[in-house]
Parts: C-alpha cells; sequence; structure tokens
C-alpha cells in the first residue's frame, strides 16, 4: 500500500464523512440485520447530515473551483434532504420504486464523472448506483430480497466512503501500488 497519501482539501474530506455515515446508517437499516431498525429510522441522519450538511458542503466546494465534488455533494445532499424528509410518508411501493431509480441515474453519472479518482471516489459512487437500482427496482417489482441487497451495497458504499475520509486525516494508505513482477499489493 501507498504510505504517502495526500491529506485532500476539507470539503472533500468532510462530504466523504457525510456521505459516508449517512450510506451506513441507511444501508444497515435496509438490511434488517438489526432488530427494530430500518432505513426509514436514519431518516434524521439522511435529512441533516447527509443532506443540509452534504449540500454546503458541495456549495462551499462549488465556490472553491471544484466543480466534481462540488456538484456531487449538492446533487446527494438534495437526495438525502428529500428522502429523508419524506421517509415514512406513505408514498407507494411505485413511487419509491421510480424515486430511487431516477436518483440511481444520478449515481450513475458521478461515477462515470469520477474516472481515474480510484476506488474512493468512483468506487463510493458506483456502489451507490448499485443500491439505488437494487432498492428502485426491489421496490417495483415487491421484492424485499432485492432491497436487503441493496442495504447491503449501501452499507459497503458507506465504508469505503468513510476510510477514504478518514484515511485522509489519519494519513492511512489509500492506494494499491503493483510492485514490478507481482501482483501483491505493496506494503510500502
Amino acid at each position: 500500500m501507498d504510505n504517502d497519501v495526500a491529506a485532500g482539501n476539507s470539503t472533500s474530506t468532510l462530504g466523504h464523512l457525510a456521505l459516508g455515515l449517512t450510506l451506513l446508517a441507511f444501508g444497515l437499516g435496509g438490511t434488517g440485520v438489526i432488530d427494530n431498525v430500518a432505513a426509514a429510522d436514519a431518516a434524521g441522519l439522511a435529512t441533516w447530515v447527509g443532506g443540509v450538511a452534504l449540500f454546503l458542503v458541495g456549495m462551499l466546494a462549488l465556490r472553491a473551483g471544484d466543480k466534481g465534488e462540488g456538484t456531487a455533494f449538492a446533487a446527494l445532499g438534495a437526495f438525502w434532504f428529500t428522502w429523508g424528509t419524506a421517509a415514512g410518508g406513505g408514498a407507494s411501493a411505485d413511487a419509491v420504486g421510480v424515486f430511487m431509480l431516477l436518483w440511481a441515474l444520478l449515481a450513475l453519472t458521478l461515477t462515470m464523472a469520477a474516472s481515474g479518482s480510484g476506488v474512493f471516489g468512483q468506487g463510493v459512487y458506483g456502489l451507490l448506483f448499485v443500491a439505488l437500482l437494487l432498492l428502485g427496482i426491489g421496490a417495483l417489482v415487491d421484492n424485499g430480497g432485492l432491497g436487503k441487497a441493496g442495504g447491503w451495497v449501501a452499507a459497503v458504499a458507506g465504508l469505503v466512503a468513510w476510510y477514504g475520509a478518514t484515511a485522509a486525516v489519519a494519513g492511512w494508505p489509500t492506494a494499491f501500488r503493483r510492485t514490478a513482477g507481482t501482483s501483491a499489493p505493496a506494503t510500502g
């Protein structure tokens, strides 16, 4: 692993922490792995941390000239705020499915726009895309198994985002490097 980790900018780190914690709470709730905890129980966290804080971080990143992360964080802030304020509001399963699929398109756009940013950039958005796709299809076809799978993918995406942000703050490795003649990660 590469121990020469750039600290990153503070909006990037804060944005990935907010995204990671929100995805982790939402995902774990969606898996049903914790008794009496559902995805809707993450609505407060999604509204304020994933929604408001992430949107503000996006605005700060845009003001600093970072179009990629600014767009990603502001758009994801809008997603989480909308989801958090509507969770448990009695929308039909079809409406929830369409909502998730529409936002999956945003996650796909972010995945493609983050090409070259590695597992902690493109990987998080790619996992978010898969999670929203599974959740959307699961809601449309009334398949709880797809919903649980989407929850697990969201939880993994949250862990990846959280690790990436924590690594930036703590100076932990975030890249795998291949050495000549071997495919094993270097231990730097």
